[in-house]
């Protein structure tokens, strides 16, 4: 670089990042999955583990990946994302605490264990951040939530936004709002997919077959939720676009508020969310916090 000349930013490159994936049960490996589908990281910087060695085989040779140990794979990557049981959570990280590179940021997706277990299973000083992700995950169109903790740098922020983008949507989002994105997307799937039965069951009901129903209730759910997303527009407005004077939709709309639809769900949300703090509170309990 000649004398005088400013100083580029040198750029985090996807040949630059290493990665590890500590349990590749259904979540672990669709995360897996996903990273080396979007190009995020190669192939040959990523390091895998799990208890049972036989899945652990199976993931590293079917995605062309490294089988590694806990504490090997600590020490090479510079991202270590710690997909296993809640119960585990704090004895794995105590096991590979040691092993982290320095600098080395832990993600961890375990439900409800909270980031003071996360970073008090840590060397001092470790970045850390505790990320939300749904099943929808596994096909790609997950709804992810990623709470940074004290030590974690914007750039690993974005890092992790990054990862977890290969899998759906991210947003980023206090810890304390946490026990609420579980009650919300991370429990949502299981009422999405009720609500699709009983759409699809109302059709049945109403004449039609059973796989056109079930067809056409998935795919008008899947439809109104991409309209949302991508009109940018309030549910109630859409609802009203659907909602004509005295027809049809207004006639079904009356039922489910008589019923208590949305009052429902949003006490299924709360029930959950409130569920979730206290799977949060045993889980410190177990990790001696």
């Amino acid at each position: 670089m000649a004398q005088g000349e400013p100083a580029q930013e040198r750029v985090n490159t996807p040949r630059d990042r290493t990665l590890a994936c500590i349990g590749v049960g259904a979540m672990g490996e669709a995360l897996v999955r996903g990273i080396l589908r979007a190009g995020l990281v190669p192939r040959e910087q990523v390091w895998v583990t799990d208890a049972d060695q036989d899945k652990l085989v199976r993931v590293a040779q079917e995605h062309g990946v490294h089988a590694a140990t806990n504490p090997e794979a600590a020490r090479l990557a510079d991202t270590v994302i710690v997909a296993v049981k809640p119960h585990l959570v704090a004895p794995v990280l105590r096991e590979i605490g040691p092993a982290l590179k320095s600098g080395a940021c832990v993600i961890s997706i375990a439900a409800g264990v909270p980031l003071r277990v996360i970073e008090g299973n840590l060397p001092p000083g470790t970045p850390a951040i505790r990320a939300m992700p749904n099943t929808p995950c596994l096909i790609g169109q997950g709804a992810i939530a990623l709470a940074p903790g004290r030590h974690a740098s914007a750039e690993q922020v974005a890092e992790a936004q990054r990862l977890f983008g290969a899998l759906g949507l991210t947003v980023i989002v206090d810890e304390s709002h946490m026990d609420a994105v579980t009650g919300l997307s991370g429990s949502g799937p299981a009422y999405v997919y009720l609500f699709i039965e009983a759409l699809a069951d109302g059709g049945v009901l109403a004449g039609l077959p059973r796989d056109v129903a079930l067809r056409l209730a998935a795919q008008t759910v899947a439809g109104a939720a991409r309209m949302v997303l991508e009109t940018g527009r309030h549910p109630g407005e859409l609802k009203d676009m659907v909602t004509s004077p005295a027809g049809t939709t207004i006639a079904g709309v009356s039922v489910l508020e008589d019923r208590g639809f949305r009052g429902a769900t949003m006490r299924a949300v709360q029930a959950a969310s409130a569920r979730s703090a206290e799977l949060g509170r045993l889980a410190g309990q177990e990790a001696g916090d």
